[in-house]
């Protein structure tokens, strides 16, 4: 006997419910909701849900994400939400983890196993005059579930810095116009400390898992943005051709997207070029439960079209992703 496990993850790109705001929540939920009951998923990861007030100074609750699940069997499901400095969320960009089963444990990692580094840039107008701290956009959640007869699931939910350069003071005339190619080259390098960072902080924390279970049933989904070749998956990833230790293999992880064609390999398309960005990884012990894996991108737009050609779009550029895995009874 035996039952699936059915874990996916989806960026639902900036969830809101402000007033005014195009295209407006209905708009939204008539395109997202049925890709969530596509996937009949146990385990839900999404990236970029934002936060409401429902008073001007009130605490912040997710009550576009309340009425995108209402009616689905997500809205029975457990919740884990990150925060921002702040108890509470953040006003954007919240990861929420989804399970029907039991949360025994959560938490989240933001420069927590990994200090923030300390960088002084060379091109800030006015000259900054000491190094400043480099912490990173997003924290990384983690969520311990109880998947019955003893066996635990180590979850973590990510969505790393994109690959854009980050801000440099004094350096921009616009939002997506820089001054200075040295100012625009500061800011892609000080981006990709950040997600390097995140990786390097996921990776310590997954290490945590295997001190407690060599044999942990471990899993990693969300945006990575960036494709296996990439460092911060293959900082993730930990393996063995990278270790050069077969002792370590153990301890690697098995990017599930392998198992789909090469033309279906994709949960992003951006100026014409598929891309992976999305991605759900396991530890080899729930590796050898695996069943398959989907690639909902079957009506995904171009990224950069979309936002060139397309006024207000409801959907998301990203498609759901999910791994099935069939765990013994």
């Amino acid at each position: 006997m035996s039952e699936n496990l059915r874990i996916a993850s989806f960026n639902l790109e900036s969830l809101d419910d402000r007033p005014g705001l195009q295209p407006d929540l209905a708009a939204r939920l008539a395109m997202l909701r049925p890709q969530l009951e596509r996937l009949h998923a146990d385990v839900l990861c999404l990236q970029e849900v934002n936060s409401q007030r429902l008073t001007g100074h009130g605490p912040r609750r997710l009550t576009a994400l309340a009425a995108l699940l209402a009616g689905t069997p997500y809205q029975d499901f457990e919740q884990v939400v990150s925060e921002g400095v702040h108890p509470g969320p953040m006003d954007v960009h919240n990861l929420v983890i989804l399970s029907r089963y039991p949360v025994r444990e959560c938490r989240q990692y933001r420069n927590d196993l990994v200090e923030a580094p300390r960088f002084r840039t060379m091109t800030a107008t006015p000259p900054l005059a000491e190094a400043q701290p480099v912490p990173w956009d997003r924290p990384i959640l983690y969520a311990r579930l109880d998947l019955g007869d003893g066996r635990m699931l180590d979850l973590f939910n990510v969505h790393y810095r994109a690959p854009l350069a980050a801000f440099i003071p004094g350096q921009k005339s616009e939002p997506f116009v820089w001054k200075s190619v040295a100012g625009w080259a500061e800011g892609y390098y000080l981006a990709a400390m950040k997600r390097s960072g995140q990786a390097l902080e996921t990776r310590l924390a997954i290490e945590g898992c295997f001190a407690r279970d060599d044999e942990a049933l471990v899993c990693i989904a969300g945006d990575f943005n960036a494709g296996l070749d990439e460092m911060p998956l293959r900082i993730v990833i930990g393996a063995e051709e990278d270790t050069g230790n077969g002792a370590l293999a153990g301890h690697g992880l098995v990017p599930l997207e392998l198992s789909l064609s090469a033309d279906r390999r994709h949960s992003v398309i951006h100026h014409g070029r598929p891309q992976m960005l999305d991605h759900i990884l396991a530890s080899r012990s729930l590796a050898g439960h695996f069943c398959s894996f989907e690639a909902h991108n079957e009506a995904l737009g171009d990224e950069l079209a979309g936002f060139l050609n397309v006024a207000r779009s409801p959907s998301s550029y990203h498609a759901p992703v999910m791994a099935v895995f069939d765990l013994p009874l």
